[in-house]
């Protein structure tokens, strides 16, 4: 194996190593033999190009087209032209797969699922790194530097997972890069010859290179200076203060507020929330119709978080079912809560895609088409295999739960399973959260009292202020931060009050979701992007998960948190409300006095407010989409267009040379000959334009090692030419276009693999194109440099005539 090659395999091996750190944002994990197959190719095309070899631009650029061939053929070849060749509709899909892919990052915890967008995102990233390590190490041959993407690409995993990837992802990150250079010394040493080898030792055969020993002295002291760097790397950060996380963690806390304060650090819908609430203007997301007769309690609940773990909320891994017909009655619902059913028929906005299914909670029915998957402990629908809520319709019968403060007051203990599970806090929560929390609380009876104490404490008495652009976070050291500013948003009440509500002892998850959106002029309910929202539901026995709404200044506080509740008395089984919008329809129609001011706020009905988000302008551009096309297809023809040139003229040259016609002897026998040169040019046997026809037909045949047919071919056009150059009357030869066919297949058979493919790709007469441009420009400027002299002449003697 060359030193070459094995500098090409050590590049793939490092970049694959280094991307071994994604693999635990996302499962499954799959994603990583498509990004090393890509990678294999993109790598395969560099190796073939050095040996051709082509210039160092035309070996970058062949791989990079072959990247993005390889990756439109696995992303987005029903869109493409012949499954390969990206065209206006491939590289809009890809844009949107993009968005989709950068959208599901801030949207799921970690590990994400395997959405087409994210696959992209990694994908294409690795590929890219590998491309750009390929290049460094293998055809500049500079592999130190080749390390920068390599941590570039480890870095963006160890961001991802809050703060390191793991000790074990850092050392084949390590251990690759470590193999890279060893590669590339392994080849520099190898071009001094022996004199490195060091003598034979007696007793220890194969201790020099010659005997086939493991590795050169140099190279033996390099492993070990490289492990000793690696070991030192994993050690020194331990001893020094400051950095006891070392290399592969820390204390959990990260982002801009590290220390006191910190940052969401959770991959899942709260990222994205904050960014929907400062929106500079109100899409609408969904819409719906019901027949209940308040919407004010019907928040449509997305997912439920239900681990804290210190440093983020975030959704427990669960086991997924298929949807039953009937949804299971909700845990811990009791027949003596009033109760009434509600059923609701819901559109979702084109630009809305979600994994997560937006239903008011709990929901006892679901009808939907499409891929959707049930997980009970949450009883929330997700997509399966990339199904989103992208114009989605569907209608959901949930329960409206009226629990009375009586009812909440006398719950009985949640069972021993479930108050394990929803009353974890961890060990680093601050002391004074759970203080404060027992502070409010104090003189509460039952844990009721508690949570509407704590309810009211941030949502009315204790001095809190709403605002969407503060960056408190919401880790255990950020709830302290949060309880002493006493400003932020609604995931900053819901998971305070939810981490004081399990030091207390209450069950207590996190809900994201959506507010119950805006009643419109014809009936139907407007859920805006501004609507996104999240709130803690605390475990009652009896009456389940209850909502509470802690955030001042937003949604509805649940009237059984009021002091004037009504002591309702207990219902017989759930009964459905009758209205006049009992029978909701699926898709709403718009008013046909609809002006545009209604139509931008949403009153105009969900099909007028799907299409105006679909044409909202967030999508590529038309003209964009296909400039970015033809560049592409430009890029995929520049490394062919000296084959196609080549192709071109010899078809010319040979097709002349069959045409019938004594006046065109000389020009078809000439033709010829010079495809001969020029096949003999482009295996390397360079044309000498001083010899006469005969001498050059004796130097192509024995440059060439022409044998039998092919040099007996060349020397019948050679003879064929000199009648026409110097006899008076030359004859017709027939065939010629055959012969120069010879004399190309002689070429070919005596090639090695590297000479034919120069030959095919980068022909060397190729030039004659420069020379022929560059002649062109002289003949151009040479005529006009004549029409301005005389122009300048002419106007030089007319005043002169006039006189």
């Amino acid at each position: 194996m060359s030193g070459r090659t094995r500098l090409t395999l050590a590049s793939w091996g490092a970049t694959v190593m280094a991307a071994g750190a994604l693999l635990p944002l996302v499962k499954p994990a799959t994603w990583i033999f498509t990004a090393a197959f890509v990678l294999a190719l993109v790598s395969g095309v560099g190796a073939l190009a050095r040996r051709v070899p082509l210039a160092r631009p035309l070996t970058l650029l062949a791989q990079t087209v072959t990247a993005l061939l390889a990756l439109t053929l696995c992303f987005a070849r029903e869109q493409a032209f012949l499954w390969l060749v990206p065209g206006p509709q491939a590289v809009t899909h890809a844009v949107e797969l993009f968005r989709a892919g950068a959208e599901d990052v801030g949207r799921y915890a970690i590990p994400a699922p395997d959405t087409e967008g994210i696959r992209l995102m990694l994908v294409g990233g690795v590929v890219a790194i590998g491309l750009l390590v390929d290049a460094l190490a293998v055809t500049f041959r500079k592999a130190a530097p080749a390390g920068l993407p390599l941590l570039a690409l480890y870095s963006v995993a160890a961001g991802l997972s809050g703060g390191g990837a793991g000790w074990l992802w850092f050392l084949l990150a390590a251990s690759g890069y470590l193999l890279l250079l060893l590669a590339e010394g392994r080849d520099r040493l190898s071009q001094w010859g022996r004199v490195f080898g060091g003598a034979q030792r007696s007793g220890r055969p194969g201790s020099t290179v010659a005997g086939g020993g493991p590795a050169f002295a140099p190279a033996r002291t390099g492993r070990r200076i490289g492990i000793a760097a690696m070991g030192l790397a994993l050690v020194v950060p331990l001893a020094l203060p400051g950095f006891s996380g070392g290399l592969f963690g820390g204390s959990g806390e990260t982002g801009a507020g590290a220390g006191k304060g910190g940052t969401i650090s959770a991959v899942n819908p709260l990222v994205s929330l904050q960014n929907n609430l400062r929106q500079p203007e109100d899409r609408e997301v969904l819409r719906y119709r019901t027949n209940a007769r308040d919407t004010g309690n019907l928040y449509l609940r997305l997912v439920a978080l239900d681990q804290f773990d210190g440093t983020s909320w975030k959704s427990s891994v669960r086991p997924i079912e298929d949807v039953p017909k009937q949804l299971p009655w909700p845990d811990g619902l009791s027949q003596s809560v009033r109760i009434t059913e509600v059923t609701s028929n819901f559109v979702a906005s084109e630009a809305y895609e979600q994994k997560w299914l937006p239903m008011p909670y709990p929901a006892g029915r679901v009808d939907i088409d499409g891929r959707w998957r049930y997980e009970p402990a949450g009883r929330m629908l997700v997509g399966d295999d990339k199904q989103t809520t992208k114009g989605a319709r569907y209608q959901v019968s949930s329960l409206d739960v009226q629990p009375t403060a009586g009812q909440l007051a006398g719950s009985g203990p949640a069972p021993e399973k479930l108050r394990r599970e929803y009353t974890k806090v961890p060990t680093t929560l601050p002391a004074d959260v759970k203080a404060t929390a027992l502070r409010i609380t104090r003189g509460a009876r039952n844990d009721y009292e508690r949570a509407v104490k704590l309810q009211d404490w941030f949502a009315r008495d204790g001095g809190f202020r709403y605002d969407v652009d503060v960056e408190s976070g919401t880790g255990v050291q950020a709830i302290s931060r949060f309880l002493k500013d006493k400003e932020g948003f609604c995931v900053h009440f819901s998971f305070s009050m939810a981490a004081m509500a399990r030091s207390l002892g209450i069950p207590a998850r996190v809900a994201v979701g959506f507010m119950p959106g805006t009643t419109q002029t014809d009936g139907s309910v407007s859920v805006g992007i501004r609507d996104a929202h999240a709130w803690p539901e605390l475990y009652f026995e009896g009456a389940g998960w209850t909502r509470f709404e802690p955030t001042p200044s937003r949604g509805s506080t649940p009237s059984y948190t009021r002091e004037s509740t009504p002591s309702g008395s207990a219902t017989g089984p759930a009964q459905p409300q009758q209205s006049a919008s009992a029978q909701p329809s699926a898709a709403p129609t718009a008013s046909e006095s609809c002006t545009p001011q209604m139509r931008r706020l949403g009153d105009c009905g969900p099909d007028a407010a799907v299409a105006g988000a679909s044409s909202d302008g967030s999508g590529p551009d038309v003209t964009t989409v296909l400039l970015l096309t033809l560049a592409a297809l430009l890029l995929l023809a520049l490394p062919f267009l000296p084959l196609l040139w080549r192709t071109r003229v010899r078809a010319g040259r040979l097709g002349s040379a069959g045409a019938r016609g004594p006046e065109d002897t000389a020009a078809r026998t000439l033709a010829v000959w010079q495809e001969i040169n020029d096949t003999a040019w482009d295996h390397g046997v360079e044309p000498d334009d001083s010899l006469t026809p005969r001498k050059s037909a004796e130097r192509i045949v024995r440059l060439g090692e022409l044998r039998g047919e092919s040099a007996e071919a060349v020397h019948r056009v050679a003879g064929a030419v000199e009648e026409v150059l110097y006899a008076p009357r030359p004859r017709p030869v027939s065939g010629l276009a055959e012969e120069a066919g010879r004399v190309r297949a002689g070429f070919h058979a005596g090639a090695d693999r590297r000479t034919r493919l120069r030959a095919l790709l980068a022909p060397r007469s190729a030039v004659r194109v420069r020379w022929a441009a560059s002649s062109r420009w002289a003949s151009t400027t040479g005529r006009w440099a004549e029409r301005r002299a005389a122009l300048a002449s002419r106007l030089r003697r007319t005043p002169r005539e006039a006189s």
